[in-house]
């Protein structure tokens, strides 16, 4: 009986070590993004209060077309 817990256990740990290792890659994967946020997260996260939603996606979208230091600035009409 002895015998066959010890094999269960060291089955179970080298199922652990695998398993921790492909979490690993599946979050490095090609093309993802590496959680970094730029300014305009930041400058459009401050100005809406629900988060996420589609007029905040839609105004993180138009800040990183124009830039960061564009982004919210209205020009004056005379």
């Amino acid at each position: 009986m002895d015998i066959w817990w010890d094999i269960i256990q060291k089955k179970s740990k080298a199922r652990r070590k695998k398993g921790s290792k492909r979490a690993k890659k599946k979050t490095r994967r090609k093309g993802k993004s590496t959680g970094k946020k730029d300014a305009c997260y930041y400058k459009v996260r401050s100005r809406y209060k629900k988060w996420p939603s589609a007029y905040a996606s839609g105004a993180l979208v138009r800040c990183r077309k124009v830039g960061a230091a564009n982004w919210g600035n209205k020009t004056k009409k005379k």
